[in-house]
């Protein structure tokens, strides 16, 4: 799977520098994207796992947070003043605040609790991210095996129609002289086409038993396995 993808937009140059040195310390450390939120206008970036905005300028903040905010994607602001948290929390309430300031200055722990959070975000949208591809992935099997399952059912009526045009090409082929040569010829094809039919027709057939075998193999050698481990 493609490593996941950390967006940073802010206009202080050290924040994006702190938080991609403090994630080197994680398990998994994504790719990130840095921009400053004059380059974002310009510069957007379509395809994210979790965006962390950090000090922009008043006037930035809606061209930059609007669109973060109809991706659906996780955000994090990290905001040092009290009210643009409050604008935040009113007009774009999907958006994490950490505040990095209070009453004595700047909060010890920011910074950690913004990478573990964001990274906890990160592991959660990419479990998203497999569940819906392996949603996908089992509606595509359920219809190949609908499909399937149609023309194994179907395969004695097809079989049936395929003996009556073999059969019915046999007996004009029989006739010498009945038929034109272009015509013969015709008459043949359609013979030998039918013919391939019915083979690919048998090949299901053969298909079908080999996957029962395979089924049944796989009940005994489970039923063995379950034995062994219970002792039973």
């Amino acid at each position: 799977m493609d490593t996941p993808t950390v967006l940073i937009i802010s206009d202080e140059p050290d924040f994006s520098r702190r938080i991609t040195a403090r994630w080197q310390m994680e398990r998994m450390v994504p790719t990130f994207t840095l921009l400053s939120g004059e380059l974002w206008p310009r510069f957007a970036v379509d395809a994210f796992d979790v965006a962390i905005v950090g000090d922009l300028r008043r006037e930035l903040l809606s061209v930059v947070l609007e669109p973060l905010h109809s991706t659906g994607q996780p955000i994090f602001c990290a905001c040092r003043n009290a009210s643009v948290v409050q604008l935040v929390r009113e007009r774009w309430p999907r958006v994490s605040i950490l505040r990095r300031t209070d009453s004595s200055g700047e909060t010890p722990h920011w910074l950690e609790t913004l990478v573990l959070a964001a990274s906890e975000a990160v592991h959660r949208a990419r479990a998203e991210s497999r569940a819906r591809s392996a949603e996908a992935s089992c509606t595509a099997l359920e219809r190949q095996a609908t499909l399937g399952r149609y023309m194994l059912e179907m395969r004695h009526s097809l079989n049936d129609a395929l003996t009556t045009v073999l059969g019915n090409s046999d007996l004009l082929l029989l006739e010498p002289g009945s038929l034109s040569a272009q015509t013969r010829a015709q008459v043949e094809t359609i013979r030998n086409m039918t013919l391939r039919i019915h083979e690919i027709m048998q090949r299901f057939s053969s298909l079908e038993k080999e996957m029962n075998v395979v089924a049944q193999q796989a009940e005994t050698d489970a039923g063995k396995s379950y034995a062994v481990a219970t002792g039973a």
